[in-house]
């Protein structure tokens, strides 16, 4: 008997891990008893007071649980001269949410067999041997003097924000002056270089800090996408629709927005002097429609639009730990590696995975549980996936730079969120 009972219990188990490693998403049908419906209508609440007040002018918000999307709802208006409504398809620039699906097409690319987490990123773009450190700066001419690095560059460096890179657009001063001097731009909206003679001159400037001794957000993405035209003999356009995109039908996801779909692209928001938002036209040399407008300059750190609904597919992949609607892209493996802390103390208080934040018990006033893994875009756009309560929330919205309002509201979407679970 007590042989049958643990056969029994084995059998659930692996039936239960193979219903949730199944899991599609499914449309909000009937309820899902872990939700109280009642109280999630607060998310409503709280974020039509926000566009009541002006603070937003439209977003799009999307909640699954256990699979089940629970709630999907688009709020305020689209533009603020045709008082187009926000439409729940709305496509929107999702900047640094490209770094995941750059970091799932690395690790596709290693279980292929084709590299490895502590290959020198040199041996893909050999312009990268021997790096050199930043020493001194010059403020007057932007010159500078070096030291030699350590030791090279790994992918897994790129991977976790430790190469040493800086960031143009949103760096140091001292890096932004001197990758301004070279012609490195952070990739999005990118119209007029090429990235392999970007990356090349990228590789002989000097790193901001010494390789593997510092969490420094960086252009350590863009080289990974980069690498992945290098080794796969596609551009990453290509690449993202052939082996992630099409395979998990995502369907709204892409470098160049096709001309059948420029309608559903967002306006973005931008606030003025004053405080108001106003429409953004213009702004760090981008153009706002640069999604509409044909490039082969493809950003893997920032450059991608989306919905909400296919984001929430590919969310849900790696929340099945690599699988989706019976397409396998990573192992399980790979996805735990993904998600689990790869920097020691290098994050502060939290933790960093490839390509995401994760949470740690010391992040006591944190909602999400631990395990929890997160990141965001420069137009203020969010997600977390939360693999303990099988959760995965987006917030949508389109306004740039972020301000504080819009740090507050994702905050209380969380709130609003965890609330309405049993």
């Amino acid at each position: 008997m007590t042989v049958f009972k643990n056969c029994f219990l084995l059998l659930l188990l692996s039936t239960l891990t193979l219903s949730i490693s199944a899991q599609v998403l499914q449309p909000n049908t009937k309820p899902n008893p872990k939700v109280n419906y009642e109280r999630l209508k607060r998310i409503d609440a709280v974020i039509n007071e926000f566009v009541q007040q002006n603070k937003i002018i439209g977003a799009v918000t999307l909640l699954v649980k256990d699979g089940q999307v629970v709630q999907h709802q688009a709020y305020g208006i689209d533009d603020v001269e045709t008082k187009k409504p926000m439409p729940k398809d709305g496509i929107f620039r999702i900047a640094s949410q490209t770094k995941a699906l750059t970091t799932v097409g690395i690790m596709m690319l290693m279980e292929d067999g084709k590299l490895l987490l502590n290959d020198p990123v040199s041996k893909y773009i050999p312009e990268f041997a021997k790096p050199v450190v930043l020493a001194t700066f010059n403020e007057k001419d932007s010159s500078y003097t070096t030291v030699p690095a350590k030791r090279e560059i790994t992918i897994k460096d790129l991977l976790t924000h430790t190469s040493g890179l800086g960031y143009a657009g949103i760096g140091s001063p001292t890096m932004q002056a001197i990758y301004a001097k070279n012609r490195i731009t952070g990739g999005v909206g990118e119209m007029t270089n090429e990235i392999d003679a970007t990356m090349k001159r990228l590789a002989k400037l000097p790193l901001e800090v010494q390789p593997g001794e510092k969490w420094n957000y960086s252009l350590s993405t863009d080289v990974l996408g980069h690498v992945i035209e290098i080794i796969s003999g596609m551009d990453l356009e290509t690449f993202f629709q052939k082996r992630i995109c099409v395979p998990l039908g995502m369907k709204d996801t892409y470098f160049n927005l096709p001309a059948e779909k420029h309608a559903r692209l967002t306006a973005i928001y931008t606030p003025d002097s004053t405080g108001r938002l106003k429409k953004w036209a213009n702004g760090l040399g981008i153009p706002a429609d640069f999604p509409n407008i044909k490039k082969s300059y493809f950003s893997g750190g920032g450059g991608l639009v989306s919905t909400a609904y296919d984001y929430a597919i590919f969310l849900q992949m790696l929340l099945n730990k690599g699988t989706y609607n019976g397409i396998t892209l990573l192992s399980p493996r790979s996805v735990e590696l993904m998600t689990s802390n790869q920097v020691g103390a290098l994050f502060g208080s939290g933790a960093f995975g490839l390509g995401f934040r994760i949470v740690t018990p010391a992040m006591s006033d944190e909602l999400s549980n631990v395990g929890s893994f997160a990141w965001g875009g420069a137009f203020s756009t969010t997600y977390w996936v939360d693999p303990k309560a099988q959760l995965i929330g987006l917030f949508m919205t389109q306004q740039f730079p972020g301000t504080p309002a819009i740090s507050e509201l994702q905050g209380k979407f969380k709130v609003a969120v965890y609330q309405s679970l049993r």
